[in-house]
C-alpha cells in the first residue's frame, strides 16, 4: 500500500489562533492545516510540529510532518494547500523524507525570537506582532544577564505551572540581547524549551534592563528555582518561533536566514 511522509515549512500570525495545538472548539493553526491538507489528500490528515506553540505565538519556521496514502506532486502540498488556507497561515515548502524522520524528535534545535518595542508609546502598526514596554531599558546590562542563561540549567524558575515536561533542565547555546533604535531582538536557541519559558526569560531581562535587579539575579533565580521569585510572564504577541535545526542527512530546506538569530530583521521590521 502506499504510504508517503512528506515535510512541510510552515509560517504563521498566531494573533488569531488558539495556539497551535489542535482543541474541541476548533480555531487552532494545527486545526486549520490539517482541514486544508484533507483537502487536497481527499483522506484524513494528522500532522505533527517541531514545537507547540501558544496562543498568539508566531512562526516564521515551524516544521510539520504526516503520512498519506496517495501521492501528489509537491506543488499541490504548497500552492494547493494555501488556496484552503486562512490569509494568516502559509506553506513555504514541501519534502518527501524518509520514514524515520520525525519533525519533533529529528530536531536537535529551536531558535526563538521575541520582537519588543521599546519606547514610551504603544505600536499600532505592529499591534499583536511585536511586545512593548514603555520605560527605557538597558541592553548592556541585559546582556550580561543574558550571558548567565548559557549552558545547562534547572529552568524552573522559568516555567509554567502547568508544563507537563519531564526534566527542567535544558542547555541554550545562544541567549541575545540587541537594540536597532526602539527595536530590542532577543535571540535564544536551545535542544528544546519549557512551557513559556522564553517569554518568562523575557519578562525577567526587562526587569534587568529596568534597573530592578542587577544582571547576577538572573543566576540566582536559576540557583533558587522559584517560580515566584522571577518576573511575570511576557506578552506572547512578540514571539515567534524562527528556525527548527535538523542534520543535513534529512534533506530539508535550508531556508531564508533573515528571521534567525544571527540574521537581521530589521529590514522586515522597518522603522519602529
Amino acid at each position: 500500500m502506499l504510504r508517503m511522509k512528506i515535510a512541510l515549512g510552515v509560517e504563521y500570525d498566531g494573533s488569531a489562533f488558539h495556539g497551535w495545538q489542535t482543541q474541541p472548539d476548533g480555531h487552532t493553526v494545527q486545526d486549520e492545516l490539517q482541514a486544508a491538507l484533507g483537502r487536497i489528500a481527499g483522506v484524513p490528515v494528522d500532522v505533527v510540529c517541531a514545537g507547540r506553540t501558544d496562543a498568539g505565538v508566531h512562526a516564521t519556521a515551524q516544521v510539520v510532518h504526516f503520512d498519506v496514502p496517495v501521492e501528489r506532486p509537491l506543488s499541490a502540498w504548497v500552492r494547493g494547500v494555501n488556496t484552503f488556507l486562512p490569509p494568516a497561515v502559509a506553506v513555504r515548502w514541501a519534502q518527501p523524507v524518509k520514514d524515520d524522520f520525525h519533525a519533533r524528535f529529528s530536531a536537535y534545535g529551536r531558535c526563538y525570537r521575541y520582537l519588543l518595542i521599546n519606547r514610551p508609546q504603544r505600536t499600532g502598526v505592529w499591534h499583536g506582532r511585536a511586545g512593548w514596554y514603555h520605560h527605557p531599558l538597558d541592553v548592556e546590562s541585559m546582556q550580561q544577564a543574558a550571558a548567565m542563561l548559557l549552558g545547562e540549567h534547572d529552568f524552573s524558575a522559568f516555567r509554567a505551572a502547568d508544563c507537563q515536561a519531564r526534566s527542567p533542565v535544558k542547555t541554550i547555546r545562544q541567549a541575545d540581547v540587541r537594540r536597532s533604535g526602539d527595536l530590542l531582538v532577543f535571540d535564544f536557541e536551545a535542544g528544546a524549551f519549557l512551557q513559556h519559558m522564553v517569554r518568562n526569560l523575557v519578562g525577567s531581562l526587562v526587569y534587568v534592563g529596568q534597573g530592578k535587579h542587577p544582571p547576577e539575579w538572573m543566576a540566582q533565580l536559576l540557583a533558587c528555582g522559584d517560580r515566584r521569585q522571577a518576573a511575570p510572564t511576557f506578552s506572547a504577541a512578540g514571539l515567534y518561533l524562527a528556525g527548527v535545526r535538523y542534520e543535513p542527512c534529512w534533506g530539508l530546506p535550508v531556508g531564508d536566514d533573515s528571521f534567525l538569530p544571527g540574521g537581521s530583521v530589521l529590514g522586515v521590521a522597518g522603522n519602529f
